[in-house]
């Protein structure tokens, strides 16, 4: 069985399990997604749409959202030293064809099953026995030492006493 469905402006022939890229749509990763524009079903006897088949869905899940490749748009005018470049990314997403309904079925549109997170660890109640009482801690000292100066103008200067001081005069 296959069906012609109609999505972005453009018309797929698709069957059951085939893959392809559309326009991006919405949908999340294994989401399961209908289309509703169904343009023909074909199988032992094909039916037209007028413009679509009442009654057909056909349903898909996403298997991924990405961009293409990139596509380089080059425009240049000889002669005029005018040259234009500019590239582009179409989004688009994956899905594969779950099944094809017809004569008003509804899709079964509940997620896959995703890998469980594992819940947070609880932390188990403090009692105020087990807790130590904690120790101040000591307080740095806020004076100057003595030796070490505090700026490059009080190093310059020191050093400079200190020259003066060695230096005999004749």
């Amino acid at each position: 069985m296959f069906a012609v469905i109609k999505t972005g402006g453009k018309q797929y022939r698709v069957a059951a399990n085939d893959k392809l890229e559309i326009g991006r749509i919405k949908g999340e990763r294994g989401e399961i997604v209908a289309f509703a524009d169904v343009l023909v079903v074909g199988g032992e006897t094909t039916v037209l749409g007028n413009p679509t088949v009442a009654g057909a869905t056909v349903a898909a899940e996403v298997l991924d959202q990405s961009r293409g490749a990139k596509i380089i748009a080059f425009k240049k005018r000889r002669r005029k030293n005018s040259r234009r470049k500019r590239g582009h990314r179409q989004d688009f997403t994956l899905i594969r064809i779950t099944e094809i309904l017809t004569d008003g079925k509804q899709p079964d549109m509940t997620r896959r099953p995703k890998a469980e997170k594992k819940p947070a660890p609880v932390a188990a109640p403090e009692s105020e026995d087990d807790e130590a009482p904690a120790k101040p801690k000591a307080k740095a000292s806020t004076k100057k030492s003595a030796k070490a100066p505090a700026t490059k103008k009080d190093s310059k200067a020191k050093a400079a006493s200190s020259k003066s001081k060695g230096k005999s005069t004749k």
